[in-house]
Parts: C-alpha cells; structure tokens; sequence
C-alpha cells in the first residue's frame, strides 16, 4: 500500500520549526505499512514504552506473514514521532474494523509512545489522530482498541481519552518482589512444593523429565508443533474455535521466536516440559521491562494429564523469573483456577469502541452489547459453567468466536 500524506500530515522533508518561545502543534501522520512507515516505527521503538504487542518486532513480524493491510497512526512534534498506533484492517461481515496487530493474540496493550510525551494531557491529540485515521481511511468504519491497559509501569494508557467500557477478561499476575522462597512459604506455599516435588517422581518413572528453553530455529519449530497440535486437541474439545489454526498466524509465532533467539534478553521466548522423551506443556512468554507475560501456554492430553504438566512447567517458569530478579509474572488474560492459586495482582482491561462511519456506528453499539453480555456470562459462575457445558456439547459444529484464553 503506497504512504498516504495527509492534510494535517507533515509532509516529507517539511520542517517542524516555531518562532521562537512557541511550540509547535501536532502533527497527524497516517501511512500504510511502508518500508518507511514501519523504519519510523522502529526508530521510535527504541527510545519509546509500550506493551510487548506493539513492539516493532512484533508488528514486523505479523506484517510480514499474516496481514500486509495495516496502518500506522502517528504523532509527530518537532520533527519526531512521539506517539504510534499500529493496526492491521480486517473485514467483520459487511464492516471494515482497524484493531491492534494480530488481533484477539494481542492482550495487555499500550500503543507506542515517548514516555516524555505521554506525561502531559494528550485528549485532544489522540482525538484528532482517530479523526485523521477517518480521512486517511474512509473505508474503515470502527476502531477497535482491546484489552488496553489502564496504565504502563504507572503512566495512564492515552487511548482511555476515547470512549471505552470495561473488557470481559480479566488478567491475573504474582508479585515476585519477595522471591521464590516467600512464594513458596506459608500453607499454600507448602502444598505447591509438595505437589512438585510428587509431580517430579511421576515424571521420572516415566522415563525422566527435562525443562526446555528454545534456543535454535530447530527448537522454536519442534515446541510450536507441539503447542499447534496440543491447542487444535484443546479447543477442539471445548468447541472453540482454534485461532492458532491458520497458517499465516503460525508462521507469524515462528518468525517471531525465531527472531528473538539472538537477543539478550530475550523478548520472546518458548519453554517446554519434556517427559519421556514428548512434550506434555509448552509456554509462550514476553518480556516487558521486569514483568514476564505468558502469552500462551498449552498441556498435551495423554496419560500424563493427571500429573499437571501445565501447573509443573508454570512452577519452574515462576521459580526463574524469580532467579532473573524480575518483578511481576504475568498470567495474561483469562480468569482460570491455576492462576489464582499463584496471583495476587488483578487487572481489569479496558475496550475503545470509536466508530468512524454511520455504519461502524451501529457495529460499535452491537460491539458494546455483546461485551456486557459476555461480562454478566463470564462473572456469573453458574451461568458460565453451564455455558462451556453447552458450548463442548457444539463440537463439530461452528461454535461462537471467543477469545482464546477464554477457556
């Protein structure tokens, strides 16, 4: 797609200059995904914050495999951007929708931004960039910006100046700022050793147990195979539908592993539980400053199902994070037991819903409802438990969207 300049845009090679004692306005860039487009998003990547979700890598590689068809929102002052919103447009029925990269994948987000900027009121510039957004994209009809943080290591998320109404997941994290032996202390601290160290005598009389952390091309491929087939068995089985299963969105994972393996730290990194020679749990995490997320994780369904491979390989990820001295562990979106059993951190994510068109609109108004409804089904445990009940009972049939960290 060609870069588009628009009216409020600077254009190319224009100066930001002011008379002197005046600051100049904001300027408003929207462009498609240019070879230039995602150059000046990289560059302000490397001095900007943002959630692992909107990193260059990420958007790069999700640009690259999955969906060339995104747009990048800018703010510029003084001749530099300041403020990046990356977006892939999708098709929903007769309507177009602009979200974050990657979809209902990208949990916990928070656009790209200069963390100088995002200190002063920014309302009115985040107001006009959507607007700009609007004239740069008339095909467009509603923006959806999910799963938002309320805020990024203590600074307010700017997207909050729209419009916007609670998401209904839930993200749950354990503080690791007292490290592992206060995490393991106490009765319930007690209880997860014991249950470890049974789960490591199972493992071994099945053949031996080895924790794996993916270092090669050879071993992000061998772990994501895994984890491809473990999600098609799972979702499969509670009538989900698999949103790992398109080819481009796994080659969209491969990539991005694979592109981490040669950085230190890490931003992206793949571990496995290994017994008797087969991976019964594979995780997938992110790291964000002190906070390591995991962004996906998946048990395989054989004999070994009884012994927890998931809650073993979550210990051992908790105990390293503890041993890198890192702050938070991050269980992402999704309000599930095992969490709770670890986290003490609760977090309500937030959804903006900004129509653009007179038809996004009406697809903003049914967005809104369907996320109410979805909240009153997930924070009712009756209603909730009778709704996976039903929805397993629609295997083989086409069972409704959900996010996948819905189960």
């Amino acid at each position: 797609m060609a870069e588009a300049v628009m009216a409020a845009q600077v254009p190319s090679g224009a100066s930001l200059s002011a008379p002197h004692g005046l600051v100049p306005a904001a300027r408003f860039m929207v462009s498609g995904a240019s070879a230039e487009a995602l150059a000046r998003y990289e560059a302000l990547d490397s001095k900007g914050i943002c959630a692992p979700a909107q990193t260059a890598a990420w958007v790069r590689a999700w640009v690259a495999t999955a969906n060339p068809d995104c747009v990048f929102a800018t703010i510029v002052e003084n001749g530099e951007p300041v403020f990046s919103l990356a977006l892939e447009v999708v098709k929903k029925g007769p309507c177009r929708v602009a979200r974050f990269v990657s979809g209902t994948h990208a949990n916990g987000n928070f656009a790209l931004a200069d963390p100088t900027w995002l200190t002063g009121e920014r309302s009115s510039d985040i107001n006009s960039l959507v607007a700009e957004i609007g004239r740069a994209r008339p095909n467009i009809d509603v923006l959806v910006l999910e799963r938002l943080l309320p805020d990024f290591e203590g600074i307010a998320n700017p997207l909050l100046a729209l419009p916007h109404i609670n998401s209904p997941n839930l993200a749950l994290a354990l503080s690791l700022h007292g490290g592992f032996t206060q995490l393991v202390s106490g009765p319930s601290g007690k209880r997860k050793r014991k249950k470890h160290r049974t789960q490591s005598r199972k493992y071994e009389a099945a053949g031996g147990f080895r924790r794996i952390d993916a270092r090669s091309s050879e071993e992000v491929d061998r772990l994501l195979d895994a984890f491809f087939a473990m999600k098609m068995a799972r979702f499969r089985k509670a009538g989900i539908i698999n949103v790992f299963a398109e080819a481009d969105v796994q080659e969209f994972f491969r990539k991005l592993f694979r592109d981490a393996l040669p950085l230190d730290p890490k931003p992206f990194s793949l571990h496995a539980l290994e017994v008797g020679g087969k991976l019964r749990a594979v995780t997938g995490s992110s790291l964000s400053g002190q906070r390591l997320i995991c962004e996906f994780g998946a048990i395989a369904e054989d004999e070994m199902v009884n012994a927890s491979p998931g809650e073993f390989l979550f210990f051992e990820n908790i105990q390293e994070a503890c041993q890198q001295g890192l702050a938070i562990y991050d269980f992402s979106v999704g309000d599930e037991l095992y969490k709770r059993l670890w986290c003490d951190i609760e977090t309500r994510h937030l959804d903006v819903l900004a129509p653009l068109t007179v038809k996004g609109r009406l697809v903003a108004g049914s967005m809104r409802l369907l996320a109410e409804l979805k909240a009153f089904v997930k924070h009712n445990p009756t209603v909730w438990r009778v709704t996976k009940a039903l929805r397993r009972r629609t295997i083989g049939k086409k069972p409704a969207e959900l996010n996948p960290s819905d189960d």
